[in-house]
């Protein structure tokens, strides 16, 4: 175990989503900063996601971090279509495979995890689900996500959310109680996103977008700033990295405004190029219509940027007054927030980027929210496993008189399922994985040597 592990003892931890590397986004990279760190606090830690293009099977990473990519099929942007049995073989398979003893599944968009969450109970391990997203009420999409939402977390043992926004949304979505409901922030790694102001042609004013290019991120409103300051300011470039369906929409302003040397669109970013176009610019501009954290901000700020944005979801908690200017989700309220950021640079009232970065640095780090997860996971692990009685009478009368009666009846189908795979597959014919996860430099050639001799797996000794 690394020095200052845990204190409750090592777990052996499964993160789930349809989202990780290489897709790029706020709940990759939550995923495997995190797992990073929970590595250096002598965890075992491995990922399970859907195969991306050629990645698929089994892949190391830093730390030897192991991640499955499985081969399931991708429905509606980049989530996978659910039956909640077709996945049971293959989850069921690694859960025992890698002896995991809590199963953590990410975002409320990621069918997958869902799945996960709903066959770890079946199997009786622990569960702890982190909602990085905020919701509706009111339309039929979000009615049917709660509804869904409510099923999955009602038996699941703790919930994480990221910020107390986020919280609220949660508990009053899925009708949870709040004592199992925790709040873990986002982090960004400093080291990651440092200043350099050699970067920037002071001449000019750069403000820099870096977003996914959908509706709920704003591009609308975007598309409505750039021509309206452009116009006004003659020194102002919007440096744009993303990409998404609305994309058409800001090359079609361009288009329309002649403003292709002002406005350039550099399309989807590998995250360690992130830093290095946020460093060209003055001003980060996020203009989302929901956020429950927002890591882009914090990011923008370490990197010693002046941040606008709009005041929706838990964003008026992430960075302080000094460091954000916070707008109504409007074109007008977002271009006036600019201006005054404008103004303010043009009179250098801004503080040094240096200075800035030093002060986010000490808002968020990975390790605290690892320190943090950890008490999550020691808690859970102390808890009591529902039976499949008590889990049913649970579903029944948490989640209505249909869709509770639906869902016990879906859970004792996986039930029997399990059963029949497990009688077709006992566990104790599953070949154990080796545990490939240590601090950078610990690992040691191992072999996995079968009933039959044969080496099962290699691992490299740097």
């Amino acid at each position: 175990m690394a020095a200052g592990g845990p204190a409750g003892g090592a777990h052996s931890v499964c993160m789930v989503s349809d989202f990780f590397y290489p897709n790029m986004g706020g709940v990759e990279s939550h995923v495997y900063q995190l797992s990073q760190c929970l590595i250096e606090r002598g965890h075992k830690v491995l990922v399970v996601t859907h195969a991306y293009g050629c990645r698929k099977g089994v892949r190391y990473l830093t730390n030897g971090l192991k991640v499955y990519y499985l081969p399931l099929k991708v429905m509606y942007n980049q989530s996978t279509a659910t039956t909640l049995f077709h996945s049971l073989p293959l989850l069921r398979y690694i859960f025992v495979r890698e002896r995991v003893t809590i199963v953590h599944a990410h975002s409320s968009f990621s069918a997958m995890a869902h799945d996960a969450l709903f066959h770890a109970k079946t199997m009786g391990l622990r569960t702890v689900f982190t909602d990085h997203s905020l919701f509706g009420f009111a339309d039929v999409s979000s009615v049917l996500t709660n509804k869904l939402l409510t099923v999955s977390l009602c038996d699941t043992n703790h919930i994480v959310c990221v910020s107390y926004t986020s919280k609220e949304n949660t508990v009053l979505r899925a009708a949870l109680d709040p004592r199992i409901v925790s709040v873990i922030p986002n982090a960004v790694d400093p080291t990651d996103f440092t200043p350099d102001p050699s970067r920037r042609d002071d001449s000019t004013i750069t403000i820099v977008v870096v977003s996914r290019l959908v509706y709920r991120k704003g591009i609308d409103l975007l598309s409505g700033i750039i021509p309206e300051l452009c116009q006004k300011y003659p020194e102002l470039h919007f440096l744009v990295g993303g990409e998404g369906p609305k994309r058409i929409v800001l090359e079609e302003v361009r288009e329309r405004y002649q403003l292709h040397d002002r406005v350039r669109l550099l399309g989807a970013l590998e995250h360690q190029d992130v830093r290095n176009v946020l460093v060209q610019g003055h001003i980060f501009l996020n203009t989302s219509l929901t956020e429950a954290f927002c890591m882009a901000i914090v990011e923008a700020a370490s990197c010693g940027l002046q941040v606008v944005s709009t005041r929706v979801g838990g964003i008026p908690e992430v960075l302080p007054e000094n460091l954000i200017i916070l707008c109504e989700p409007s074109v007008k309220s977002l271009c006036d927030g600019l201006e005054k950021a404008v103004a303010q640079l043009r009179s250098g009232t801004l503080q040094s980027p240096e200075t800035v970065h030093n002060k986010v640095k000490t808002f968020y780090t990975w390790r605290n929210v690892a320190e943090r997860t950890e008490k999550v996971y020691d808690r859970v692990a102390d808890e009591v496993v529902l039976p499949m009685d008590e889990r049913l009478n649970r579903l029944m009368s948490h989640c209505g008189p249909v869709t509770g009666y639906i869902f016990a009846l879906f859970a004792v189908l996986n039930f029997l399922f399990l059963v029949f795979l497990r009688w077709m597959t006992p566990d104790s014919i599953i070949d154990v994985a080796i545990d490939a996860t240590g601090p950078k430099g610990a690992w040691t050639k191992q072999y996995f040597l079968g009933k039959k001799g044969r080496v099962k797996e290699e691992l490299p000794s740097s």
